[in-house]
């Protein structure tokens, strides 16, 4: 009997690579867990030398990790493609986000807004800046912590105007999603996995990457409000 993957992944995939792992169970005897947590976080326990056997994280991250040493070579496999959307606390006015000029304009209204400490993230403050906006609005942004949705901040009335993936605002009650980014100035983010050099089962670890990567995985994913990738 062999033992079961463990796997550390972002919060960006987690109900993907939940209803994923289902999937698997159907057709493999191979037990499979996996460890959600801030992708920030996640990246630096890998860093650390903590055992996996698996690693979920955004491509440039798995990147990182081969070129350190933690993730083997020649085993990074893309899974899906995830956009940025925006969203209001549910009942709440829903400003226009449909061209780029409208939500500069939202964002320039928002009392307050938020966005993850995620690659996502990074390119948002690399947009505001572009904009020329970023002073103006830098005391109203409030940074959500690693692991915490920016969705709950917006639910609870912390936040007016929220941006992360789409994958994680869609199921989370007490938000309106208003849509995603225009596609202008969408930012995509690549989720990859690789197998963790500390994997003591490197095989059953590329098994299941290559199902998770497979056309019988496609639906899951769109599902999830991914696309594959």
């Amino acid at each position: 009997m062999t033992s079961p993957i463990q796997a550390i992944s972002s919060m960006a995939t987690r109900q993907l690579l939940a209803d994923l792992v289902a999937q698997y169970a159907a057709v493999s005897s191979q037990a499979v867990h996996v460890e959600s947590v801030g992708g920030v976080d996640a990246a630096k326990r890998v860093e650390a030398g903590e055992a996996f056997d698996a690693v979920f994280l955004a491509s440039n991250a798995i990147d990182k990790l081969v070129a350190a040493g933690k993730v083997l070579a020649g085993s990074r496999v893309d899974l899906v493609h995830s956009g940025v959307a925006v969203a209001v606390r549910a009942g709440a006015p829903r400003p226009d986000i449909g061209s780029e000029e409208a939500l500069k304009q939202a964002v320039l209204a928002a009392r307050s807004l938020s966005y993850s400490t995620g690659p996502s993230g990074v390119q948002l403050a690399k947009l505001f800046e572009r904009w020329g906006i970023a002073e103006q609005i830098k005391d109203r942004i409030v940074q959500a912590p690693p692991g915490v949705p920016v969705g709950s901040l917006v639910a609870e009335g912390k936040v007016e105007l929220g941006f992360q993936q789409l994958s994680e605002m869609m199921n989370l009650p007490g938000i309106d999603v208003l849509g995603p980014l225009p596609a202008a100035i969408q930012i995509i983010t690549t989720f990859s996995a690789g197998v963790a050099a500390t994997s003591a089962q490197p095989e059953a670890v590329r098994a299941l990457l290559g199902f998770l990567a497979s056309p019988a995985t496609a639906e899951t994913k769109r599902r999830n409000g991914m696309d594959p990738a």
